[in-house]
C-alpha cells in the first residue's frame, strides 16, 4: 500500500508539523484579514515544490494549490480553513498568542497544519497518482458571508470530482475519526426584531403602547414554534440571544425594544416554515397592541449534507487503515460550518478528529478562551488525508 510509506513520512516530519501548527496558533488573524498566514502558507506550499498555485482567490486570501498526478484520474480537493476568532486566549500553553484579542479557539491552525504536511508528503509521490490533488486553503470561516462560497463561484472546484473537509473536535478522544452519513451541520441563520411601539409616563400605561411588554410576549410565544409548530423528528434550535428595551429611568415605559437570536436547522422546509413563523408570531402580537415590528432575517451558512456513498466508502477505508475502533458514527452538528458550499458543487463528506486532551476531564469546547487540542490529533488528520488520498488515487 502506497499509503504506509507515505503515513511514515509523515510521521518522520511530524515535528515539523506541530511547529507549523505552533507559529500559526501564536500569530493568530481573525477573518478577511490573514494576510500574514496566507503568505506563510504559500511560502511552505512553494518549499515543498509546489508550483501550480493561486492566491487571493474569492472575497479574502484562499489558496489554492494543485498536485498533478502522472496517471490519468479523478481529481479530489481537500480543504482546511485558518481564520483565527476575536477571542483574548486564556490557555496556559506556552506557544499562546502573540496578537492580543485574537485566538485560534476553534483548531483552524491544526486544519491547516495538517493540510500542508500531507502536501508536503504528496508531492514527492506525484508520480505514483492516478489524478490530482487539489489543496484548499481557505480563508475566512468564522465570520458570514465566509470564504467558502466566494471560492466556489471563482471556480475553484470546476475540474474537481470530489471534496473532502477535517474538523478537530476538542471534546472527542484523540485519535479517533467521526464521520456522519448525512447532516455534518446545520442552517445557521440569525434575526433582529425591531418593536416600535409609544413610550410614555410609567403613571398613564393607557396611553403608550409598551414595545417591551409586547416583546416579552413575542419572546415567550416563539419558543413555541419549536415545540408545537416544528416537526419533532426534523432537529431546530430557536433561541433569543439578546433583549434590549429601556432605559436607566423607573418611570419611562419604552417605545422600542429589540429582539436578536439565531435558528438552525437541518432541512430546508424547516428552515422555511421557522422563518415565516418568526415573521407572522411576532407581527401579530405587535399589531394586537399597536405597535409595528420589523423583521431582519439572514439566512447564514446552509447545513452540510454529506454523500452516503462516499462515507461508506471511505468509512470501510477509514476501519481497515485505523481499526474498527477508531471509526465512529457521529450525530449531527447543530453548529455551523461553511464547507457546505463546497458539498452543494461536489460529493465528499466532512469528517472530525478527536483533539481532546486526555488528561482533561472536562475539556473546553471550541471558541472558549481557554481551548486548547492534543497534538497527536495533527497526525491522524494528516493520516486521515492520505488514507482518502489513496482510496480514490492509489
Amino acid at each position: 500500500m502506497a499509503y504506509t510509506a507515505w503515513a511514515e513520512e509523515l510521521k518522520q516530519h511530524f515535528d515539523e508539523t506541530v511547529s507549523w501548527r505552533r507559529y500559526l496558533h501564536e500569530h493568530p488573524e481573525p477573518s478577511f484579514e490573514e494576510k500574514e498566514t496566507a503568505h506563510y502558507i504559500l511560502e511552505k506550499l512553494t518549499s515543498f515544490g509546489i508550483e501550480d498555485i493561486q492566491t487571493d482567490i474569492g472575497n479574502g486570501y484562499g489558496l489554492v494549490a494543485k498536485i498533478t498526478g502522472a496517471h490519468p484520474g479523478p481529481t479530489i480537493a481537500l480543504r482546511a480553513d485558518f481564520d483565527a476568532l476575536r477571542i483574548h486566549e486564556e490557555a496556559a500553553v506556552s506557544f499562546k498568542s502573540k496578537n492580543d484579542g485574537f485566538m485560534h479557539a476553534c483548531g483552524h491552525d491544526g486544519h491547516t497544519a495538517s493540510l500542508l504536511s500531507v502536501a508536503k508528503v504528496i508531492v514527492k509521490h506525484k508520480d505514483e497518482l492516478h489524478g490530482n490533488v487539489v489543496l484548499i486553503h481557505q480563508n475566512a470561516e468564522e465570520v458570514l458571508p465566509g470564504g467558502a462560497k466566494s471560492m466556489v463561484e471563482a471556480g475553484v472546484l470546476e475540474d474537481v470530482d470530489y471534496v473532502f473537509g477535517i474538523h478537530l473536535d476538542s471534546l472527542q478522544e484523540v485519535g479517533k475519526v467521526f464521520y456522519n452519513y448525512s447532516f455534518g451541520s446545520a442552517n445557521s441563520d440569525m434575526f433582529k426584531l425591531t418593536i416600535q411601539g409609544k413610550g410614555g409616563h410609567g403613571a398613564a400605561p393607557h396611553d403608550t403602547h409598551d414595545a417591551l411588554t409586547i416583546g416579552t410576549q413575542i419572546v415567550t410565544s416563539l419558543q413555541q414554534v419549536v415545540s408545537r409548530i416544528t416537526d419533532p423528528v426534523k432537529p431546530a434550535v430557536l433561541t433569543i440571544a439578546g433583549f434590549e428595551a429601556g432605559g436607566e429611568a423607573y418611570n419611562i415605559i419604552a417605545d422600542t425594544a429589540t429582539i436578536k437570536g439565531s435558528v438552525r436547522t437541518m432541512q430546508h422546509d424547516v428552515q422555511d416554515l421557522i422563518e415565516q413563523k418568526l415573521h407572522s408570531v411576532s407581527t401579530h402580537i405587535a399589531e394586537a397592541f399597536e405597535a409595528t415590528l420589523d423583521l431582519n432575517y439572514d439566512r447564514g451558512y446552509p447545513s452540510i449534507q454529506n454523500d452516503p456513498v462516499e462515507v461508506e466508502k471511505l468509512k470501510q477505508r477509514f476501519t481497515q487503515t485505523f481499526g474498527e475502533d477508531q471509526v465512529e458514527e457521529i450525530g449531527g452538528s447543530m453548529g455551523g460550518e461553511d464547507f457546505a458550499y463546497f458539498l452543494k458543487e461536489k460529493p465528499g463528506a466532512f469528517f472530525r478528529v478527536g483533539a481532546k486532551v486526555p488528561e482533561d476531564d472536562a475539556p473546553y469546547p471550541h471558541h472558549h478562551p481557554k481551548f486548547k487540542i492534543h497534538e497527536d490529533s495533527l497526525l491522524r488528520s494528516g493520516e486521515v488525508f492520505l488514507s482518502i488520498i489513496e482510496e480514490y488515487l492509489g
